[in-house]
C-alpha cells in the first residue's frame, strides 16, 4: 500500500485556471494581490515563489521576456544583481535566515521550471532546515503559513529594497 501525504493548500495548483502565455509576463503586467508581488520597478519585479523550497523563497524577474541571459540588457542584469544583494540582506536581517541560496536555472536542460523567461531565485536557509523526508519521500515540509511569510517580507520591502 502506498502512503499518501495530503497538502490541501496546493489544490489551487491543479484546480486554478491556467494563465495563457508566459506566467511571468502576466505578473509583470498586473498588480493583483493574489500574485504575491513584493516589488516592481523600471527593470524588474520581485515575487514570492508560490511553491517554495523553504519559507521566504522569492524570485527577481526582468520585465523583458527572454530565455537568454546573454540577451538581457546589461542595465537590467546589474539592477537584478543589486536587488539580489538587498534581498539577501532582507532575508538575513529581516527573516533571520542563516544563509541564502541564489540561483538561476537557464533553459529546460538547465532545470528551469519556467524556461521561457529567466528568473533569479533567492532561497533563505536555516541550519538544519531540511530533514530525511525530503530525501526519502520526495516531500517538503513547509513549517509556516505562506501568507504570513508573504506579508512579513512585503512589510520589509520599504526598509531593505526601496530605501537602499
Amino acid at each position: 500500500m502506498e502512503d499518501v501525504l495530503y497538502a490541501p493548500w496546493r489544490d489551487e495548483y491543479v484546480t486554478n485556471q491556467k494563465i495563457e502565455g508566459c506566467v511571468f509576463c502576466h505578473i509583470s503586467k498586473n498588480d493583483e494581490e493574489d500574485l504575491y508581488i513584493l516589488h516592481k520597478d523600471e527593470y524588474c519585479f520581485m515575487v514570492m515563489n508560490k511553491y517554495p523550497y523553504t519559507p521566504g523563497h522569492f524570485m527577481i524577474i526582468p520585465h523583458f521576456h527572454t530565455d537568454k541571459l546573454e540577451e538581457l540588457d546589461p542595465k537590467a542584469w546589474l539592477h537584478m544583481s543589486a536587488l539580489a544583494q538587498k534581498g539577501v540582506r532582507l532575508l538575513k536581517e529581516g527573516m533571520n535566515s542563516h544563509g541564502v541560496n541564489i540561483g538561476m536555472n537557464l533553459g529546460k536542460a538547465g532545470g528551469a521550471g519556467i524556461a521561457e523567461h529567466i528568473h533569479l531565485h533567492l532561497v533563505p536557509r536555516w541550519e538544519r532546515d531540511t530533514n530525511f523526508i525530503t530525501s526519502v519521500a520526495q516531500t517538503r515540509v513547509y513549517s509556516t503559513d505562506f501568507e504570513k511569510i508573504y506579508k512579513k517580507i512585503k512589510s520589509l520591502i520599504p526598509k531593505y529594497i526601496d530605501d537602499k
